[in-house]
């Protein structure tokens, strides 16, 4: 399964996952995006949201950028 992820590092309160009408989600995660934090905050989240193994889950691409293409 693939999805698309727009991240928004750096926000107050606990971080989440958000799906939006077209079908992408937002993350806003408490961690800020230095030396690859975020990314990994992202995969933890998604993991735990779509009950997987942070193993299975790979960024396709946009691993610098904020708008990111996991798949498990």
């Amino acid at each position: 399964m693939r999805i698309s992820v727009r991240v928004k590092p750096g926000t107050k309160g606990a971080s989440r996952l958000e799906q939006q009408e077209d079908g992408s989600y937002v993350a806003f995660l408490h961690a800020r995006a230095h030396d690859g934090e975020a990314n990994k905050a992202l995969i933890e989240l998604v993991a735990q949201e779509f009950k997987l193994a942070k193993s299975q889950i790979v960024i396709i691409s946009g691993a610098k950028a904020r708008m990111k293409v996991l798949e498990w």
